[in-house]
């Protein structure tokens, strides 16, 4: 029997032709966090690709799932309910158009926001009340449709003013886990020297 394990979910969508795009943002974060503790994502279930392992003193199961974003709870969900965690122990990193490139927000709780990845996890989780990490990837310029926007790749220069970015998302998901929400929120949300 599996123990209970932290859920840490990067949301994206699947497949080679989407790694780069806006809307991968977790998907980006969640990768550098595994690849930070040496984490292989290699085993599939309930849609979702995972890497098992250990961070921070916690069994950790990093979750990217693989159902394409609006229907990212069908994958989530279940993993959550495999490993009996609660909501609490629950975090989502996703892309946010409402927040600069680059600026970080971390919750320990709240709606969807629009974003249709949070949408479905909420839905078919029937809770609000889970922590989340979003990663700012500002919004589109002059009258763009924001849907196209999020399935361009970044651009060169976005993706490398946005490491620091992602770097401090993943000290932030580290300080979640080893001293809470508190305060990594802290850490997270107080203004960046960089940007």
């Amino acid at each position: 029997m599996d123990e209970r394990r932290r859920i840490i979910v990067g949301l994206g969508n699947p497949g080679k032709q989407y790694a780069n795009n806006r809307h991968n943002a977790g998907f980006m974060v969640v990768d550098r966090l595994a690849d930070k503790h040496g984490l292989k994502f290699t085993r599939m279930m309930h849609k979702g690709i995972v890497a098992l392992g250990e961070i921070e003193g916690h069994k950790v199961a990093l979750v990217k799932p693989q159902t394409f974003m609006n229907l990212s709870g069908e994958s989530v969900v279940p993993i959550v309910k495999f490993y009996k965690s609660e909501p609490g122990e629950l975090l989502v990193v996703y892309d946010e158009l409402d927040l600069p490139a680059g600026q970080l927000r971390m919750r320990p709780k709240g709606g969807a926001g629009g974003h249709n990845g949070m949408k479905s996890i909420i839905a078919r989780l029937g809770s609000e009340d889970f922590p989340r990490l979003r990663i700012g990837v500002g919004r589109p310029p002059g009258r763009r449709d924001p849907k196209d926007f999020l399935l361009d790749d970044f651009t060169r220069d976005e993706l490398a003013a946005l490491e620091p970015a992602f770097d401090r998302a993943v000290e932030g998901i580290r300080r979640w886990l080893r001293d809470g929400i508190d305060n990594a929120m802290n850490f997270v949300n107080k203004p960046s020297d960089d940007g």
